[in-house]
């Protein structure tokens, strides 16, 4: 059984870094893993943000990115701080610890809540949102008793399972993920749930800002927050090609255990969590098979603090490639996804050439990452 301690480690941002990183995750053709190399490459938020407007020009830009203002960082955080609310960056003691080590963690997430709960270890519960009597009485039984043995429980807010498991798992500690920002729940019915949980002893996260509405794209990028908060996921009632499959797919992706409850063949809702028990997930029949499984996870310091970190002088300039190199670099790409290492072998150049290259394509609107760190580009672009 895990203490129920919250590991905390990690430095906070200050008030004018928080500012300046809230700029850079908000604009334009800046997703986590270009933030992560922006900050790498240009030593700081506030210098990336400076330097921006000439890397994408050098990456064949048509227009003007658009970049995030101090007063359009400031406007959010005030909303964040009237909503109680507060962002929290990656490196900081209160953010997922088990959260900073996937790919693509998101720099900046907003909590909401006891920000104890974000620091505990997590199981994640998830299923069909048409789930059964039968399926919502035994998550709800799973979150039940993982919260008395001192684990957190999340989940992703929607009708069904994952109702059954916050609504068991409110006194103990549980874990909203939102698709949307804060304000704007899914379904909207449950926007009483959420007050309870965060009003209680749990929180709620997103990554995206108030009054966000969610979109279907938005979802699976919210399933891999669940996966990646989770020391181990469990799957009740899933139907094939679900969105639980995707919490699934991306927990087994980052190394977490895989629970999977067996159904009916008979019954549509059971196909894809008996798909899962094909592929090698755990059989799960009561809240011992994840009790146990999880038991040795639990007593391990598994995530070290992982963290960008912004030095405290300014890093030297890197000389940009030249023509013949750039070329070099953008004629290796093509619509087909390539691994970045073999991109630098084909090439023969260095690493900090290619990477460059990629950094001016992506803030270009030019590149496309994809999951594992491949890229592509637009030929059209």
């Amino acid at each position: 059984m895990p203490d129920g301690s919250a590991r905390r480690s990690g430095i906070a941002l200050t008030e004018k870094q928080r500012i300046a990183w809230l700029r850079l995750i908000r604009s334009d053709n800046v997703g986590p893993a270009t933030f992560r190399q922006l900050i790498n490459h240009c030593g700081s938020a506030e210098n990336a943000l400076a330097m921006m407007p000439e890397l994408s020009r050098r990456g064949g830009a048509t227009r003007s990115l658009r970049i995030a203002s101090i007063e359009d960082a400031e406007r959010e955080l005030e909303i964040a701080s009237r909503h109680g609310a507060c962002f929290v960056g990656i490196g900081e003691p209160d953010y997922p610890p088990a959260l900073r080590h996937i790919d693509g963690a998101p720099p900046l997430v907003t909590i909401k809540g006891d920000l104890t709960s974000a620091t505990r270890p997590s199981v994640g519960i998830v299923g069909s949102r048409n789930a059964s009597v039968v399926g919502a009485k035994f998550a709800a039984m799973i979150a039940r008793r993982c919260g008395q043995n001192g684990y957190v429980i999340t989940s992703g807010l929607a009708r069904g399972i994952d109702t059954a498991a916050h609504r068991a798992s409110v006194e103990t500690g549980t874990i909203a993920v939102l698709a949307g920002g804060l304000d704007r729940p899914y379904p909207p019915e449950n926007l009483g749930l959420l007050e309870e949980i965060t009003n209680g002893a749990g929180l709620a996260i997103s990554e995206m800002p108030f009054g966000w509405e969610p979109r279907a794209r938005d979802f699976p990028r919210r399933n891999r927050l669940i996966a990646g908060i989770s020391l181990g996921v469990v799957v009740v009632e899933a139907a094939e090609r679900s969105g639980s499959l995707i919490t699934a797919r991306m927990a087994g992706d980052f190394g977490r255990i895989v629970f999977a409850v067996p159904g009916s063949p008979l019954d549509p809702r059971c196909h894809g969590t008996n798909a899962l028990l094909k592929q090698g997930a755990v059989v799960t029949t009561g809240p011992e098979d994840v009790l146990e499984a999880l038991a040795p996870l639990s007593q391990l310091d598994l995530f070290e603090p992982r963290m960008i970190e912004e030095p405290d002088t300014q890093t030297g300039a890197i000389v940009p490639p030249d023509d013949d190199d750039r070329y070099a670099i953008i004629s290796a790409l093509g619509p087909t996804p390539a691994e970045i290492d073999d991109i630098i072998r084909h090439t023969g150049l260095p690493a900090s050439s290619v990477y460059l290259v990629l950094l001016e394509l992506d803030l270009a609107g030019r590149l496309y990452r994809h999951p594992g760190g491949s890229v592509s580009i637009a030929l059209s672009g």
